[in-house]
């Protein structure tokens, strides 16, 4: 496994293949009040690449083009909040998309624990650290630590992805997850829009 670190932007040329993991680290969980500051991708090959986005960054060109390729898959885990995370920075809405937050609710309805720490020890048999869950991802240099625990968010998850995918099919509910897989983006707008909270749909 290998971490590269790039500053505001992924470079030209890098291409991550058809199928990209993405997670972001936030100042908080309140994307109107708390700076995107890191996101980091993995082509599912054990390579890590992230991007430290400068304070007051509103430009990724490279990060945004990947974003809104209708050709490259973005894969998340509670893509909800990083998808907003990231249109309200930048601008840019990921799509297509897959979140396995939403693939383990629809098919692992047998338990309420759906966190990827959860997710990747008992369906891929890999135990992962969250100690950095909460440090500073707004410190101006980031600390090997957190690289590898922000790398550890994306290195599993098209492992993960293979696996929820045979329960969907099992279960007979893979057309469902992708209307909700395709309503991802949408559902992140309305976060940003002030509805949170509210279910549109309930009388």
């Amino acid at each position: 496994m290998a971490n590269h670190l790039y500053q505001g932007d992924l470079p030209d040329g890098l291409d991550l293949g058809p199928v990209v993991a993405i997670d972001c680290e936030t100042m908080g969980l309140n994307p109107h009040r708390d700076r995107l500051c890191l996101i980091q991708m993995s082509g599912g090959d054990g390579e890590c690449h992230l991007v430290q986005v400068a304070i007051g960054q509103t430009e990724a060109p490279n990060l945004c083009a990947m974003l809104t390729d209708p050709n490259v898959l973005k894969l998340f885990h509670y893509g909800r909040f990083d998808i907003a995370a990231m249109f309200n920075t930048f601008g840019a809405l990921a799509a297509p998309v897959y979140c396995t937050k939403i693939a383990s609710k629809l098919v692992r309805t047998f338990t309420d624990r759906h966190g990827l720490k959860v997710l990747l020890h008992d369906l891929c048999g890999i135990d992962v650290s969250k100690q950095q869950q909460q440090s500073d991802w707004g410190a101006a240099e980031l600390t090997e630590a957190q690289l590898d625990y922000a790398a550890s968010d994306v290195l599993y998850l098209h492992g993960l992805r293979d696996k929820l995918n045979d329960m969907l099919d099992r279960e007979g509910r893979a057309d469902i997850a992708q209307t909700c897989f395709d309503f991802l983006p949408t559902r992140a707008k309305l976060d940003l829009a002030g509805w949170p909270d509210i279910d549109i749909f309930s009388h």
